[in-house]
């Protein structure tokens, strides 16, 4: 898009299934599961780049020695920062050592980060600082194998405050107040529980501590922990953990909000946010990679056994279509297509702002996330086109000429490329007085490709605040000389904030919330506002309120409200009409159809703590509070 936006983080999971030898023996390196991870993660850098971290767990070494190992990174290139220390340290222990090289046991008893389980995270921080202490995974320390506990998730709470408060109910003393923590801190209070109770029950029988120690790793319940855990949890999750001992999990929200797909064969289990990532990594097929149920976790034991257990009860699914249509990697095969959809499916919207007029239309996008899109879209015109050139043909068939007839055969859509993002501009920050001139060229324009008399559709595949189209783009646009420009979005208005992992905390800024205030002043209803704000504050306690802010939007069509954006958008200075059309929420849905989050759009939020959330954000945007609502 071409708002800045932060927003998924992404998760790696890989659990060998065989002893090293065998990746040894058929790979040529025990340091196999190392190589998947980075580039299971490095498939993943559109979801972070604030920070990655690594963390790996072996299997059965002597005590005395490490059997976690973890490095976490917040560089400028941080995935990158991690495997350089990885391999900064092995290739330094291998030169050392070269007599080792093929002593595995050596290796695997003396060198860091060569394991049996390995977790890693890129981040995109929403909440808390970017500080190397809020880069995942999380580690919870305990001289009980049992009671270590590695944590890392694609994920954000809207109820942390109240988490935190059960903790501190509990006896616990949090160090610090982030939703990561607390929730690492709530499945450690139950792990703890968990083992504390086998304990016992191995003592009455007689059995010693150290005689009990495999036999709790054995029978450790990690659905009950989790089950346990994750009770009063309100958000948008996929939470991956490894226990010390060698088991790993990755449970998934009810609603199925945040995504998670697994791979499993004879020598390896994998987890990724994203399925095509598995796909390349692995070269499997798109049918053996399977999605994570909703309410249920992935479970795998040290012994090898997997399973998908449910931990709670199932919301209706509402997978979020913005971070699977936007965010996510377009090679997935349905997302690629369902991108087109969303494209072909607005162009009749486009169509009639033109006039029906495509000879005289360029066809562009901006930015370059929003091009298969634009490939739906000009398919629609390719489409349409045809469509008009037989009705010619066949009203004109008795006496059309060989040049009539070539020239309306030859008729195409006019797509070009218009703008051109310059990345190297895009990266200096200057002082606030000369940022905006500094944000009008970060894209080059293509002269010569638009006439006076042209219509110029760009598409974008959403539009959040609105600041680079005002300062940037529409003004580079106009400098080509068109008639009009009609700015496409395929996404619909994204009017309420997203309180379950994408960065869209604060309501003011949305440009549609500002046109409706505009709208509600121009038809003398402001006392909405006023009424909304009353509604929003006495719903704060409650347990289960509705979203108020809706009646903001309840006055105006969507039509009147994009208008209003586009009226705002124009400057004094820009010669051309302005247009701004936006995908329908029908349409959304028909494109995509099998994940129908939309919260940003509608307001219907899929948790009590999302209501919760849109409430207390207006209320922060009516008393003037700059701060997030979870």
């Amino acid at each position: 898009m071409s708002d800045a936006i932060k927003h998924e983080c992404g998760i790696a999971l890989v659990r060998l299934l065989k002893p090293l030898q065998y990746y040894k023996d058929k790979y040529g390196t025990a340091f196999y599961g190392i190589n998947k991870m980075y580039l299971l993660m490095e498939k993943q850098h559109n979801r972070g780049q604030d920070g990655a971290g690594f963390a790996s767990i072996k299997f059965d070494v002597p005590p005395g020695t490490r059997y976690i190992s973890r490095v976490r990174s917040n560089a400028q290139q941080p995935i990158q920062d991690v495997f350089d220390k990885i391999n900064s340290r092995l290739n330094d222990l291998m030169s050392n050592h070269a007599s080792k090289s093929d002593d595995l046991q050596w290796q695997l008893e003396n060198m860091p980060y060569l394991g049996n389980v390995y977790l890693g995270h890129v981040r995109y921080g929403t909440f808390g600082q970017n500080s190397l202490e809020s880069v995942h995974p999380f580690l919870r320390q305990n001289n009980w194998k049992h009671k270590n506990l590695i944590v890392a998730g694609n994920f954000n709470m809207t109820n942390s405050g109240e988490l935190l408060n059960e903790l501190i109910e509990l006896g616990q003393h949090p160090k610090e107040y982030t939703d990561t923590v607390t929730v690492m801190e709530k499945i450690g209070h139950f792990l703890d529980d968990e083992v504390l109770d086998l304990y016992y029950r191995f003592k009455q029988k007689g059995i010693s501590k150290k005689e009990a120690s495999p036999l709790i790793a054995e029978e450790l319940n990690i659905q009950k922990i989790l089950s346990r855990a994750s009770k009063n949890w309100d958000g948008g999750y996929a939470m991956a953990g490894m226990i010390g001992h060698g088991d790993a999990f990755v449970l998934r929200d009810p609603a199925g909000i945040r995504p998670a797909y697994y791979y499993k064969d004879d020598e390896v289990v994998v987890v990724a946010s994203e399925r095509p990532v598995i796909q390349t990594v692995f070269n499997v097929d798109i049918e053996e990679v399977k999605e994570i149920d909703r309410a249920h976790a992935l479970i795998i034991k040290k012994n090898g056994k997997v399973s998908m257990e449910k931990v709670m009860e199932q919301l209706p699914k509402k997978s979020c279509s913005f971070e699977r249509i936007y965010f996510s990697r377009g090679s997935d095969a349905s997302i690629y297509q369902e991108r087109k959809m969303l494209g072909k499916y607005i162009f009749p919207k486009v169509l009639e702002s033109i006039d029906s007029d495509i000879s005289n239309t360029v066809f562009s996008y901006i930015p370059n996330t929003a091009e298969t899109s634009f490939y739906g879209m000009t398919e629609a015109a390719e489409e349409y086109l045809n469509g008009h050139k037989l009705e010619t043909i066949l009203k004109g068939k008795r006496n059309i000429s060989a040049n009539k007839l070539t020239e309306i055969l030859s008729e195409r859509p006019r797509i070009e490329k218009v703008a051109i993002k310059d990345a190297k501009l895009r990266t200096f920050i200057a002082d606030d007085n000369s940022r905006d001139d500094l944000v009008a060229h970060v894209y080059d324009v293509t002269y010569g490709v638009v006439k006076n008399t042209d219509n110029l559709v760009i598409i974008d595949d959403s539009i959040v605040r609105g600041t680079t189209l005002k300062k940037s783009i529409i003004k580079i646009l106009d400098r080509l000389g068109p008639k009009k420009i009609i700015v496409v979005s395929s996404a619909p208005q994204i009017r309420y904030p997203d309180c379950y992992g994408i960065d869209m905390a604060r309501i003011d800024e949305f440009i549609a919330f500002k046109a409706t205030l505009e709208l509600l002043k121009d038809t003398d209803q402001y006392h909405i506002v006023d009424e909304v704000y009353k509604k929003c504050k006495e719903s704060e306690h409650l347990e289960n309120p509705e979203n108020y802010v809706k009646n903001i939007y309840a006055p105006f069509t969507a039509e009147q409200i994009s208008d209003k954006i586009a009226e705002l958008l124009k400057t004094e200075n820009i010669k051309a009409e302005v247009k701004i059309i936006f995908q329908s929420i029908g349409d959304l849905h028909r494109a995509c159809p099998n994940d129908t989050g939309d919260w940003y759009f509608t307001g219907d939020f899929p948790t009590a703590g999302g209501m919760k959330v849109v409430n207390k954000a207006f209320v922060n945007f009516y008393e003037g509070k700059k701060q997030r609502a979870y």
